[in-house]
This record gives structure tokens, C-alpha cells and sequence, in this order.
């Protein structure tokens, strides 16, 4: 299957998000990227999506992923069953 709509919460210079963003980017994934630091509306949204502040946090098609490493990624990633 594979994925839909990807939403990725970052904060700039935080290391997990660049990870993440390497990792979807080497599978040619399309992502929107939300920057929770400048927007404010984006921050809430990861709030209330995950219930923390830690980024990075994933959305793909109503299911989330927060807090995460670039391995954790890959693991959640397969267990959603997308296909790339």
C-alpha cells in the first residue's frame, strides 16, 4: 500500500527531523513539512496529533509516529504496510 497524505512535524536543526527527512527523501517519498518552531497552528496540530512537544512527529493518513529516530521510522514504517 502506499501511503497518502504524509505530514512531517519538524523543528529546524533538530537532528531526528533531519533524519527523518533523509529517510523519506531516499525513498522518494512526498511529504508536507510543518516547521512547529515559526508556525504556531502547526505546533498545536503535533500536540494535539501526538500529546507532546518533541519533534519529530509523523502523520500518514491518520496514523502517528512521535518522537522518533530514523530506525523507528523504518520499523513503523513496515508495520503500516507502505509500500516503499
Amino acid at each position: 500500500m502506499e501511503p497518502g497524505k504524509v505530514r512531517l512535524y519538524i523543528k529546524p536543526y533538530c537532528g531526528w527531523c533531519l533524519q527523518a527527512m533523509e529517510w523519506l527523501d531516499a525513498r522518494g517519498v512526498r511529504y508536507e513539512t510543518l516547521d512547529v518552531i515559526s508556525d504556531g497552528r502547526a505546533r498545536s496540530e503535533m500536540h494535539a496529533l501526538s500529546g507532546q512537544t518533541l519533534a519529530p512527529v509523523i502523520e500518514v493518513d491518520g496514523e502517528v509516529l512521535a518522537d522518533f529516530g530514523a530506525e523507528e521510522l523504518a520499523v513503523w514504517w513496515r508495520e503500516q504496510g507502505f509500500g516503499v
